[in-house]
């Protein structure tokens, strides 16, 4: 997600077009390297009949289906120019004196930026002859996220994604909340309380982390949250739900990656002085794109991740902010 939220900021600033693309039947188009046999479907073998069939190509279910597409899609991009990024395997950069064009790939949706229209037409026709591709035009919906090109810029939100969490977890009719946690709340292990559904505790926590990606506003409770999936207790389910009646308040709340701002690249670190009693470190780290978040993360992440935006330093030094010219650095 940064890296695509990235890709998507930049793109923005330079006005570049941003298209998306979809691989029918994506897992087939793969080559089949291993010796592998199946049954016979039902009806079209005798009964008792123990002859079984090889498989020629991939098909869904196999294990190695996913690896083996992607090597396969991976060696076309190649062949048509574009690099792949060291940072980021799903990225892949086209890059010419005239000419930039990215391709970010996930699964079978591909999202392709860049400010040369005939490349970029020559790179959908070139993967329609190898594979069956559909055109979905400019970018609109991707894995789960909504893009709306506005005047101001691009707006990302997930109203949609927002309304299925309230409604699988029945809280549709729920009294909304103005903020997501109380204000100084220090969840610890809760002795005396009551145990809950552990599947379900991880399955909202989890679906909140994903949330994430264009709600910075509960990364911190969301955070807290996360700290207890192992054995979560009724005081942390309390505080769960507190969350989505924050978030039926602001169903399609999203960020908005600015046009007419600057490329600067700005990143901090927030010290609570030991604040949470588990972990005596750093709590979180910000990073933001043209005063927009590009990515929010515990210190418990590994630090290195930040070069998947840019190759400058971040330290931990109490409050530390850091800038620069997004413009003079490579997307990877």
């Amino acid at each position: 997600m940064v890296t695509i939220r990235t890709l998507l900021a930049v793109a923005v600033k330079r006005n570049w077009m941003i298209h998306q693309l979809d691989v029918n039947n994506a897992f087939l188009h793969g080559d089949l390297e291993e010796e592998v046999y199946m049954k016979i479907p039902e009806g079209f073998a005798k009964q008792g009949e123990a002859r079984v069939c090889r498989l020629r190509k991939l098909i869904y279910g196999l294990k190695q289906a996913s690896r083996n597409w992607y090597k396969k899609f991976t060696k076309s991009l190649v062949e048509l120019g574009f690099r792949q990024s060291k940072a980021d395997y799903s990225l892949f950069i086209y890059k010419s004196k005239r000419s930039y064009v990215a391709a970010f790939i996930y699964v079978d949706d591909v999202v392709i930026v860049g400010n040369d229209s005939v490349k970029i037409q020559h790179t959908k026709d070139q993967l329609d002859e190898m594979f069956s591709i559909k055109d979905m035009g400019p970018l609109k919906y991707f894995l789960g996220i909504e893009v709306s090109r506005i005047t101001e810029g691009l707006v990302l939100s997930q109203r949609k994604y927002t309304l299925d969490i309230l409604r699988d977890s029945g809280l549709e009719g729920c009294k909304p909340s103005s903020f997501p946690m109380e204000q100084n709340l220090k969840l610890g292990k809760g002795e005396g309380e009551d145990k809950v559904d552990s599947s379900q505790y991880r399955r909202l926590v989890g679906r909140l982390l994903y949330l994430q990606a264009t709600r910075p506003d509960i990364t911190y409770a969301v955070n807290v949250l996360s700290q207890f999936v192992t054995d979560p207790l009724q005081n942390h389910m309390d505080a769960a739900t507190r969350v989505l009646r924050y978030l039926k308040s602001t169903p399609g709340q999203g960020i908005l990656l600015p046009k007419e701002v600057g490329m600067n690249l700005l990143s901090y670190c927030d010290a609570d002085w030991l604040g949470c009693p588990f972990v005596k470190k750093v709590s979180n780290w910000l990073l933001i794109v043209s005063r927009r978040s590009a990515h929010i993360m515990d210190v418990k992440e590994a630090i290195s991740s930040f070069k998947i935006i840019c190759r400058s330093r971040v330290q931990s030094h109490g409050y530390y902010c850091q800038r620069g010219d997004l413009g003079k650095v490579d997307v990877e």
